[in-house]
C-alpha cells in the first residue's frame, strides 16, 4: 500500500526530467506552500512564513503568486486534478469491469484514509468558508473529474452490455459514495485510527455487492 502511495505522490508533486528552471521554481514554493498550510491552515499561514519555508524571497513569491490565495487555489487544484489523473484511469476494454471497479474502490479508498488527505480536506473547508470559491475550485479540479472520467467509463460499460443504468454521473457517485460509507465521516472528526487494510477491503466488497445489485447487466432500471 506504501508502494502505490508514494507513486501517486510522485506524480503528484515531482519534478520531471525536462520541467524549466520556472516550473522547477514554482514547484518549490507549491511544496513548500503545502507545509505551511497543512501545519497552520489558511488564516494561520502567511506569505512570509511561506517564503521561508519554501527557500525563497518574499519577492520572489510574489512574482510566481500574487497573493495568499491564489497560491492557496494553484496548490489544492493541481493536487487533487493529479490525483484523479492517477486514481481515475479506467480501462474500457477490460471486460472484468468488477476487477476495474475493485482496483479503483482500493485505491480511492487507501487515499482517502491517509492522515494527510483528511487534513487536506479540513483545509479547504476551513477555507471555503470565508473563500467559497476556493472550495469550488478544490471540487471542480479533484471531485468532478473523478466522477466524469468514473462516468464516462460507465457510459462505455452500458454500451458493451456489463452495466445497466439511466444515469452514470449517478451511478458514479453512488460507486465512490458506497466505498467510503462508514469512514470518511468518521475520519474527518478525528474519531479511531486510519482504516486497516482490512477494513478498507470489506468496504470496497460491500460497495462492490450493493454496486452490481444496482446496476449489473441484470439488474431492472426504473
Amino acid at each position: 500500500m506504501s508502494a502505490a502511495h508514494d507513486r501517486i505522490r510522485e506524480h503528484e508533486i515531482s519534478p520531471g526530467v525536462d520541467e524549466s528552471p520556472e516550473n522547477a521554481k514554482r514547484r518549490q514554493i507549491l511544496d513548500g506552500a503545502r507545509k505551511v498550510f497543512l501545519a497552520q491552515g489558511f488564516d494561520g499561514a502567511s506569505m512570509g512564513e511561506i517564503a521561508k519555508v519554501a527557500g525563497v524571497s518574499k519577492g520572489t513569491l510574489y512574482v510566481y503568486f500574487d497573493s495568499k490565495e491564489s497560491l492557496f487555489t494553484a496548490l489544492t487544484t493541481e493536487e487533487k486534478r493529479g490525483l484523479a489523473e492517477v486514481l481515475f484511469k479506467l480501462d474500457p476494454e477490460d471486460p472484468d469491469v468488477r476487477g476495474v471497479l475493485r482496483t479503483l474502490g482500493l485505491s480511492y479508498l487507501r487515499r482517502m484514509g491517509k492522515p494527510e488527505h483528511i487534513s487536506s480536506i479540513r483545509m479547504v473547508m476551513g477555507a471555503a468558508e470565508k473563500f467559497p470559491h476556493l472550495g469550488q475550485a478544490f471540487y471542480e479540479a479533484g471531485p468532478c473529474q473523478g466522477l466524469a472520467r468514473l462516468s464516462a467509463y460507465f457510459d462505455s460499460q452500458v454500451a458493451a452490455g456489463r452495466l445497466s443504468m439511466e444515469d452514470s454521473g449517478v451511478a458514479a457517485q453512488h460507486f465512490l459514495d458506497l466505498c467510503v460509507s462508514g469512514m470518511l465521516r468518521r475520519l474527518l472528526f478525528s474519531v479511531g485510527e486510519p482504516p486497516t487494510e482490512a477494513e478498507i477491503q470489506r468496504n470496497v466488497e460491500n460497495a462492490l455487492r450493493v454496486f452490481f445489485a444496482a446496476y449489473g447487466p441484470g439488474a431492472s432500471q426504473p
